[in-house]
């Protein structure tokens, strides 16, 4: 069966969709398709109003449909999954039928940790977290109610997916109705396997020629022996920036005296009193060791730690030996999923525990392939301290289980730092080449930037407030405040403000309250999502926040005309994981500097940067207040990873541009 070319498919799309043809769009389409054909990576760079959805879709739909392959496509975000799942693929979906001459389909896959799991919700098996002590009686009461709705609703949904679930639960909650893939007792011994969430939306997504997933199942599948994925020879990631840091998230592990006191509860009865004993013991003691340590990075193991840790992992092991035989799930499945629940569990602990031992074997320290470092997580009025374990780099993992065994397509707004993919490549587990055509065979990829329909130049500014002081570690300076004021006032409000802390957001909230006629939202005041609704309703209203709001907000129109950064985005020198990662490329004779804290901020910068134009029509201005952007030697690496606004470091030129694009929008 001869099926139309991609330029063809992508042209009947657009045109079904009420659309206007891009070039940027086709040149996208058309590398994704060759890429695909030949076996080749594709890197691609698609700038905001580039249709790379539509680009990668129609090559990926047109593949699956001739060869009968499923395509999996990953994305970073629950709202990415849902624009394609909702919105793209079903329009798209009928939009192709006739000339692929069969209907393409597709469907949503995530861990199963999302979905209900019956046998938990039926057999009444309660979830013990380990910061149950933390929370009040009020929040218990809650939980109580939540889940009750959460039984009522399992008989209503067809889908068991926590986010089809309207108002939404806490995460304490749902886990008592859910179970990971390691404490599943498995579909084939259980009494509600046939009905299971999620085993029928792996089954349709097994059925389907687009599976839509996210980096974290990505993640999963690369490690886990099983197969979790259904079978594929394409893959494309979308938010691709987000990539290094989802799947890092995925391989860290952690310890704590709460685990180790949650594993003791989970295994209860299954063991006996002694082994019980032991490893409560085990765990007062790492409570002590841990509470004894300074926080930050281990390079060497703090006195006793070795004799602590080999200790636990003992006991834990006795622990797991002496869970008696597994009851018949249909005969008990109540008992059959809490020794599954408690022996996972205590798998996972152990295995940690077992995987740090052995980092510290390694007596060469940039030899390491881990890093482990001391914590304070501080939840409520409560600290704990705890242990976490994390890969140096995962650009390995990436190219012996993605790489070697997929074709990858790989796009997001913001590829390139300082005028290339290479940054990027290289954590990837990429060979660096510039992403260069005529290196395609012998790297195995290419890059490509699609372009973008703005035209940055007369959309947008860039100012650098270069007369300013640098930012220091003591707040805010005065004269910053001064800035933001004037820049706020002549905008007209409209402004985000993207800071590098929560505690810099709420300073800035706080005091310019007091010295601006505008409402402005800090992050934390509501939830993020009705923050964004309330700031893109009201013209006049300024949201200030941090992380998620650098990558999160998309509000185009006359709402926001500025977004005001108050620092250089680079990453904690206290930072345990970016700062070995820095060391050991100084190690190895390079620039650690520029490698690791420099690129974190470009992409961050970038990300922050690309808020502003989410239309064509948008214009405004994008007002970095920290002068080593002007002035520091690294100013320009950072620069070239901007879009290429117009920029200038005059206050009274930038602010004489709001004023005007103000006034304009109060004249219309």
């Amino acid at each position: 069966m001869s099926l139309p070319d991609v330029p063809e498919l992508l042209s009947d799309a657009v045109t079904a969709l009420g659309g206007a043809p891009r070039e940027g769009q086709l040149a996208m389409a058309e590398a994704v398709g060759e890429a695909i054909a030949n076996n080749h990576h594709l890197a691609v760079q698609a700038g905001t109003g580039t249709g790379k959805s539509l680009a990668y879709l129609v090559p990926s739909l047109r593949h699956a449909v001739d060869s009968g392959e499923t395509v999996v496509v990953s994305t970073a975000t629950i709202a990415l999954q849902r624009q394609l799942t909702e919105r793209d693929l079903p329009r798209l979906a009928s939009a192709l039928t006739k000339p692929l001459k069969s209907e393409p389909t597709f469907a949503i896959l995530k861990g199963r940790a999302n979905y209900l799991c019956l046998n938990k919700l039926h057999a009444g098996v309660a979830d013990d977290d380990p910061n149950t002590e933390l929370f009040d009686a009020f929040d218990l009461s809650r939980m109580g109610r939540e889940v009750t709705r959460l039984r009522e609703w399992s008989s209503d949904t067809e889908t068991g997916d926590r986010d089809d679930l309207s108002p939404g639960v806490s995460d304490q909650s749902w886990r008592q109705v859910s179970v990971s893939s390691r404490e599943c007792i498995g579909a084939a011994t259980c009494p509600y396997g046939e009905d299971c969430f999620a085993e029928l939306a792996r089954k349709k997504a097994g059925d389907s020629d687009i599976i839509v997933t996210n980096h974290a199942m990505l993640a999963i599948d690369a490690m886990s022996p099983a197969t979790i994925l259904p079978e594929h020879r394409v893959v494309v990631i979308d938010e691709a920036h987000e990539l290094v840091d989802r799947i890092t998230s995925v391989t860290t592990e952690e310890v704590s005296a709460a685990n180790v006191s949650q594993v003791s509860r989970r295994l209860g009865k299954l063991i006996d009193d002694d082994t019980a004993s032991a490893l409560v013991t085990a765990g007062e003691q790492l409570e002590l060791l841990l509470d004894d340590s300074a926080e930050g990075e281990w390079i060497r193991l703090p006195s006793g730690a070795p004799e602590i840790l080999a200790s636990l992992r003992d006991r834990l092991w006795n622990a797991r030996n002496a869970v008696g035989p597994a009851p018949s799930a249909a005969a008990d499945p109540e008992a059959a999923a809490a020794r599954q629940m408690a022996l996972s569990a205590t798998d996972s602990l152990h295995d940690t525990v077992v995987r740090i031992l052995t980092m510290f074997e390694q007596r060469d320290i940039p030899k390491r392939h881990d890093v482990v470092w001391l914590s304070e997580d501080r939840l409520r009025n409560t600290t704990r301290r705890v242990l976490r374990i994390a890969p140096l780099s995962v650009a390995g993992l990436l190219r012996t289980s993605l790489f070697t065994e997929s074709t990858v397509i790989l796009t997001s707004a913001t590829l390139t730092i300082g005028g290339n993919f290479d940054a990027l490549a290289r954590t990837w587990g990429l060979p660096a080449h510039g992403g260069d055509k005529k290196d395609v065979e012998a790297a195995g990829w290419r890059g490509m930037d699609a372009g973008s329909p703005f035209d940055y130049p007369k959309s947008a500014i860039l100012y650098v407030g270069k007369h300013l002081r640098p930012p220091g570690r003591d707040g805010i300076a005065d004269s910053t405040l001064d800035e933001m004021v004037d820049l706020m006032n002549a905008a007209g409000g409209r402004t985000l403000g993207l800071f590098s802390s929560m505690r810099a957001a709420k300073e800035a909230t706080e005091k310019l309250r007091e010295r601006v006629g505008f409402p402005i939202l800090c992050q934390g005041d509501d939830a993020t999502s009705a923050l964004v609704e309330k700031f893109a309703a009201d013209e006049a209203t300024c949201l200030f926040g941090t992380l998620s709001l650098w990558q999160g907000v998309d509000v185009p129109g006359p709402s926001l005309r500025l977004v005001m950064i108050d620092r250089i985005p680079f990453p904690r020198p206290d930072d345990p994981l970016l700062s070995a990662r820095q060391r050991e490329v100084d190690a190895n004779g390079g620039n650690g500097f520029l490698t690791v804290s420099a690129n974190h901020a470009a992409l961050l910068l970038a990300q922050g940067a690309g808020r502003l134009l989410r239309s064509t029509s948008d214009r405004g201005v994008v007002a970095v207040l920290d002068s080593r952007l002007a002035t520091a030697r690294y100013g320009g690496y950072l620069l070239a990873s901007l879009p290429p606004f117009w920029r200038t470091t005059d206050p009274k030129a930038v602010r004489s541009a709001l004023s005007r694009l103000t006034t304009g929008a109060a004249q219309s």
